[in-house]
Parts: structure tokens; C-alpha cells; sequence
């Protein structure tokens, strides 16, 4: 294994990783009273916008998993 896969490979696992913080802390923003001082639409534009975030980023991250690992000229192998 090269360099530059072991890179991307851990990349991809640090993506994953950050789906679910920016989907969880947009469902966080908006659901839970901790943030109650601020205004109810500003958590929900705010919060959606990190759930639309963290859709974008799992979209990507399933691109570079099926290039990376599912494509037919692996050079790893």
C-alpha cells in the first residue's frame, strides 16, 4: 500500500466520522432546549443547513468510497 492510499483511506474515515457530527449537531440545534436563547428559526435555518452540510459530505464520501475501493483498476492490488 502506498502512501497516498493509506492518505485517502483515512480521509475517508475522517468523513465518515464528520457526517454524523455535522447531521448530529444540526439535529442537536434544533431539537434540544439548550440553545433556547436563540431565536426557534435561526435554529432551524442554522441547523438545517448543517444537516444539508453533512448530506453533501456523505454523498462526496460514498463517490470517493466507490472510486477508491470499488472501482476495476485498483493499483493496490
Amino acid at each position: 500500500m502506498n502512501g497516498k492510499g493509506l492518505y485517502e483511506r483515512v480521509m475517508i474515515i475522517f468523513g465518515g466520522v464528520m457526517i454524523f457530527f455535522y447531521i448530529g449537531l444540526g439535529l442537536f440545534i434544533i431539537f434540544f432546549h439548550y440553545f433556547d436563547y436563540i431565536d426557534k428559526i435561526i435554529r432551524i435555518i442554522f441547523g438545517s443547513a448543517l444537516g444539508l452540510l453533512g448530506l453533501a459530505r456523505a454523498f462526496r464520501t460514498y463517490e470517493k468510497v466507490k472510486e477508491l475501493f470499488f472501482s476495476s483498476n485498483n493499483s493496490n492490488q
